[in-house]
C-alpha cells in the first residue's frame, strides 16, 4: 500500500531535504523518480546531486535517456520509467492516476510553507490521496529537525468471506 508523506518546508529547500532522504532510500534498495514541473529547478538538483557531498556520490540520471530503467535515481517531469518504490514531487508535480494504484511504495511531497498556493495545493492533494485510499503522513520542521505533526492510516481491507 502507498504512503504518502508530505514535507512542509519552512527551513530546506527541496534539494537540501532530498540530500538527506535519497541517501537513506538508496541505502534501502529503493529506486527514485523525482518528479517536478520546474526544467530549471530539477536542473538546479542534478548539478547538486552531481556535487554534493563532497565525500561521496549519488548516482542519478535525468530522464530521457537511454538508460532510465536503469537509474537508481531518475530525475524529469514525466512517468516513472525506472521501476522506482519511491515517487518524490517537487514545484507542485502530482502523481499520475495509473501510479496511484499498485505503483510505489512512498511518494514524497515537498511544499514551501512560506507560499500560500503551495500549501493549498498541498491541502488538496492530500485529500485526493486520503480520499483515494492511501496512508498519508504530514512532516514539518521543529527546531530545525523533521517530526511527524499528523497521520492518516489507510482503511483496512476487510477480508472476504
Amino acid at each position: 500500500m502507498t504512503t504518502a508523506l508530505f514535507y512542509h518546508l519552512t527551513r530546506s529547500t527541496p534539494a537540501e531535504t532530498l540530500a538527506m532522504l535519497l541517501p537513506r532510500a538508496l541505502g534501502r534498495g529503493m529506486r527514485v523518480m523525482l518528479r517536478g514541473t520546474d526544467p530549471q529547478t530539477l536542473d538546479h538538483i542534478d548539478r547538486r546531486l552531481w556535487e554534493e557531498p563532497e565525500d561521496g556520490f549519488l548516482p542519478h540520471g535525468r530522464e530521457g535517456g537511454p538508460q532510465d530503467a536503469d537509474q537508481p535515481v531518475l530525475i524529469g517531469q514525466g512517468p516513472i520509467r525506472n521501476g522506482a518504490a519511491v515517487l518524490a514531487l517537487i514545484d507542485g508535480a502530482e502523481p499520475l492516476e495509473a501510479e496511484l494504484a499498485g505503483g510505489p511504495e512512498r511518494i514524497w511531497v515537498f511544499f514551501d510553507g512560506g507560499d500560500e498556493a503551495a500549501v493549498s495545493r498541498a491541502r488538496g492533494l492530500w485529500s485526493r490521496l486520503v480520499a483515494a485510499g492511501l496512508g498519508a503522513q504530514y512532516w514539518a520542521q521543529d527546531g530545525g529537525n523533521w517530526q511527524m505533526k499528523t497521520e492518516r492510516k489507510p482503511p483496512e481491507v476487510q477480508p472476504e468471506g
